[in-house]
């Protein structure tokens, strides 16, 4: 009958450590996860402000020196992440591809212009310094008209803004609500040992000598789900940077490094706080009141 009893003890010891490590684990994923997502905000931002287009149409008596020249200074320009020349014939094929038939058969000649396609640096996306640039190129004898989806610069400008923004609330609101969840687990293991503390304090142990075993315990259990969290957080690291290399997750492993101490030194102090104002709490309660 002891050893029965004892049994169901151990099981329902290992059970309550089990909730605590899965609960942190989770909780802790999540975070590393949300700090992946604010560390990379303006990588994956800059990524799409470079998949904008700019395109510059030439006179079709745009001299081929002219055009040479033109393209040349565009590399070499600061502003520019690439650039290439479509001529007419090109964009036309292009263009009867997309719609899945040869317009020039119905027109008989190719309205299309030759052009120079370029995509800027993240960092001059903007409606202010695009406009400036397309009038300096607009300004040159032999170049017909720049164009540019305006209205795609201007909402992607404002959406940055404004995700970057909430990106910031909900981290703070996430990180809150993780705190409350991990607390709860270890309130509640703790809650199923509070005659075990009352008795202690009964018997003249002091309040660091009762707290002290409950903390060691709370912080090994913080370990291994803060272990368990960065080997899922790794791998999905990991998945992410081969799906979408574009995004170059690993390109700066110093932020990496960043988010997993970040996680890992959570784990532990959220588990020694919440056992410590737990068990401070059981401590400060008066025997009747712990049967409510």
């Amino acid at each position: 009958m002891g050893n029965s009893f004892e049994n169901y003890q151990k099981r329902k010891l290992i059970s309550s450590y089990f909730s605590v490590v899965l609960s942190i684990a989770l909780v802790l994923f999540l975070l590393g996860i949300l700090g992946l997502l604010i560390v990379n905000t303006q990588k994956m931002a800059d990524h799409f402000k470079e998949q904008i287009t700019i395109s510059v149409f030439l006179k079709d008596s745009a001299k081929e020196v002219e055009v040479n020249q033109l393209q040349k200074s565009l590399v070499m320009a600061e502003y520019i992440k690439s650039a290439t020349y479509v001529s007419k014939e090109e964009a036309a094929k292009q263009h009867s591809e997309e719609i899945g038939e040869n317009f020039m058969d119905f027109l008989g000649y190719n309205p299309l212009k030759n052009s120079i396609d370029f995509k800027l640096n993240a960092h001059y996306v903007s409606p202010e310094q695009i406009a400036e640039i397309s009038e300096k190129l607009t300004a040159k004898g032999y170049v017909d008209e720049v164009t540019y989806e305006k209205s795609l610069v201007e909402l992607l400008n404002d959406s940055v803004k404004k995700i970057g923004f909430w990106i910031l609330v909900a981290s703070a609101i996430f990180t809150f609500i993780a705190i409350l969840l991990i607390n709860s687990s270890i309130r509640l293991s703790i809650y199923a040992k509070r005659f075990i503390i009352k008795t202690m304090q009964m018997v003249g142990a002091t309040k660091s000598f009762i707290r002290r075993p409950f903390i060691r315990t709370n912080i090994k259990l913080g370990i291994i789900g803060a272990l368990i969290a960065l080997l899922a957080f790794a791998g999905l690291v990991h998945y992410l940077n081969e799906r979408f290399p574009e995004l170059d997750l690993l390109v700066d492993p110093k932020l990496i490094g960043i988010i997993f101490g970040g996680v890992f030194l959570l784990g532990i102090l959220i588990s020694w706080g919440s056992t410590y104002f737990a068990t401070s709490r059981f401590l400060n309660l008066r025997t009747d009141e712990l049967y409510y």
